[in-house]
């Protein structure tokens, strides 16, 4: 096999197997990359620094000081020598996050010097794809789909099996299981400094194989980023009571009494604290998808809501 420390080398296997970069997901970068790289090594830290040396990068370590503001980590190239940065002190989970993120950035250039009818992503946009191809290395698309049913759509669950954050669970939950089901998930956190709750991150997906199992007509039904905990939510009741609470039926619409939704929230509890609060919602239809949950959190029951979660 090639040596693939040149970055050129992988770029141009992307290029032979999909013909240009564009056609290439995230998820087939980050596979072609595990098989590259990893073969049958273990996915962590060790390895992720000893796949960067013989890329010839070099890794460190530097003070949050003298970071930019706002980064967990960057990257430099100068003179042929790639070097990237990450946060001293940042979780194990941050710094795998932080190398796979800069070296899919790192490679967008050479992209486009090794594919002649390539257009180069702009800024922000090569630093979405780098989030995701991030996630695609640390949870493969297959093997995480399996979890997240065996879970029961436990995002905390995951979270602490994969020992990576919440939110970076929930959001590849909504990306591994579009096009299967129809999935609203959202991440409620606390801040200590205003005393409020608020959803930070939130995802969800349909079902592309019958149009029928989606909920349609529900526009601002399903909170998106930002917004405040509703008192006497699902949310609300678990942020009081610190115990995960069961919705067995919400509905939307008049007469939906044979369809509607089910919803279930649970709070992670650090040293008695409640710091985050999971919601999943499935359609009825889908409920037993939730068993698995349900069994191991034994949540409170609430009957119903209509137009309420």
């Amino acid at each position: 096999m090639k040596s693939f420390s040149d970055l050129r080398l992988f770029c141009e296997l992307i290029i032979k197997n999909y013909g240009s970069p564009q056609n290439a997901s995230e998820d087939d970068k980050a596979q072609e990359f595990r098989r590259v790289y990893l073969q049958d090594l273990p996915l962590d830290l060790r390895t992720l620094k000893a796949v960067a040396s013989a890329c010839g990068i070099h890794v460190n370590g530097v003070d949050d000081k003298k970071l930019p503001q706002n980064l967990r980590g960057y990257h430099d190239v100068y003179d042929n020598n790639r070097n990237i940065y990450y946060k001293k002190g940042d979780t194990v989970s941050g710094i795998e996050n932080t190398i796979l993120h800069e070296f899919r950035e790192m490679i967008e250039p050479v992209f486009a010097e090794a594919c002649s009818d390539y257009n180069p992503l702009r800024t922000n946009a090569v630093h979405l794809v780098a989030n995701k191809f991030a996630t695609a290395v640390l949870l493969p698309r297959d093997e995480f789909k399996d979890k997240v049913y065996e879970t029961g759509f436990d995002v905390i669950a995951l979270s602490r099996l994969y020992s990576k954050s919440c939110s970076q669970v929930l959001l590849r939950m909504g990306e591994v299981l579009q096009g299967s089901v129809f999935l609203y998930s959202a991440l409620y956190e606390h801040t200590p400094e205003s005393g409020t709750w608020t959803l930070n991150y939130w995802t969800g997906s349909a079902n592309n194989d019958d149009p029928e199992a989606n909920i349609y007509g529900a526009d601002g039904f399903f909170p998106r980023k930002g917004r405040i905990v509703s008192p006497g939510s699902l949310v609300d009741m678990v942020i009081k009571t610190k115990k995960p609470y069961l919705a067995r039926r919400i509905t939307i619409l008049e007469g939906m009494e044979d369809d509607g939704l089910v919803a279930l929230a649970s709070p992670l509890v650090i040293s008695g604290v409640v710091t985050k609060v999971a919601l999943v919602v499935l359609l009825q239809q889908n409920r037993d998808s939730l068993r698995p949950q349900i069994e191991r959190l034994k949540p409170a029951i609430v009957e119903g809501f209509h137009r309420h979660l």
